[in-house]
């Protein structure tokens, strides 16, 4: 049986991924941490250092490189929590917190990659230093998900100071089976992802699906816009069929450094989506059942020139930020110029 690391890299090299793993990074520090203004209110992103995604196959993906090809200790992961904790931004803040998205840059879920001891000291930590939390976010994949772990870790939540939902984050990143699947490689069946909203709506825990706005060299403009408008009319769907609370999560496509898609950057057969068209596509969700987050954070990962984030925006870039804290379509219709 092939060990984790044997996955990762031979995923990697069947997917002709150049980029290096974060050997040298300190254990003890996490990878990264950001304060987002939603609709839902303060949100802390947290990305732990972990053994890398064992999938590590999607074409434009390069968080990898901000992993370990070798596994991580819950000794280390904990260290990292606590270092989250202890920062004088996260302690000054605790009280105006109110979600908490949890990444590794991969599979969360995964105990393979990401250990379960570490898990439960995180929600043990939430419980005490993050009063007034009400929803904590887990990125994986959905092979991952194992729902008699998703109870025990939503009955732990409720146990804090104001109870806290529990929310499956899920990456789709394109709508298009073709392109989902045989261009990108995500390797996410409908069957597969429809199965896994039946199971989540069944335990009331919340939905958030991220989306990235023209993802390969095969999407023109266009293409992108109505990828994203498919996808918001299918999760519509699955709201109403399923009377589950979806977040919607689409992220403009930046170049990463050694994929696949930096060659194609560099061959000139693919530019990242403007923000522009971005607006255009969300705004196809207004007066549907959903919550619409974009995305505006390179996480500093785009080569040179291959970022969405584009010099003279900054106005525009702020309307998007105004939008996720108020759900004002009427922001993205003064974007589109409509």
């Amino acid at each position: 049986m092939r060990s984790a690391t044997e996955e990762i890299l031979q995923h990697s090299r069947e997917s002709g991924k150049t980029y290096l793993f974060d050997e040298d990074h300190n254990h003890e520090k996490p990878v990264d941490l950001w304060f987002q203004d939603s609709h839902e209110g303060l949100v802390l992103f947290v990305v732990l250092f972990s053994q890398a995604c064992r999938w590590s196959r999607c074409l434009g993906c390069n968080l990898p490189s901000k992993a370990s090809k070798n596994h991580v200790s819950y000794r280390s992961l904990v260290a990292q929590i606590d270092s989250v904790f202890s920062r004088p931004d996260v302690v000054t803040a605790r009280e105006k917190i109110r979600k908490l998205i949890l990444s590794n840059n991969g599979s969360v879920l995964d105990e393979v990659t990401f250990s379960s001891t570490a898990l439960m000291y995180l929600l043990c930590q939430l419980n005490l230093h993050v009063p007034n939390l009400s929803v904590l976010s887990v990125e994986t994949r959905p092979e991952y998900v194992d729902f008699s772990e998703l109870e025990f870790l939503s009955r732990a939540l409720k146990e804090g100071d104001t109870p806290t939902a529990l929310e499956i984050a899920i990456g789709f990143e394109a709508f298009d089976e073709e392109i989902r699947n045989r261009v990108f490689r995500k390797g996410l069946a409908l069957e597969t992802f429809e199965g896994l909203v039946q199971k989540i709506a069944s335990h009331k825990f919340l939905l958030k699906c991220y989306f990235m706005q023209k993802p390969v060299p095969e999407m023109n403009d266009q293409e992108g816009i109505e990828d994203i408008r498919k996808a918001i009319d299918y999760l519509r769907s699955l709201a109403v069929r399923y009377d589950i609370r979806i977040n919607m999560h689409i992220n403009p496509t930046f170049v990463a450094a050694g994929t696949l898609l930096e060659q194609a950057f560099l061959s000139g057969r693919y530019m990242p989506p403007r923000l522009q068209d971005v607006a255009q596509a969300a705004r196809h969700a207004r007066g549907k059942p959903l919550s619409i987050f974009i995305g505006l954070n390179d996480e500093g990962l785009a080569v040179e020139g291959g970022t969405f984030l584009r010099k003279g925006e900054e106005g525009l870039r702020r309307n998007l930020e105004r939008f996720n804290r108020t759900q004002d379509f009427d922001l993205l219709d003064e974007i589109c110029g409509s």
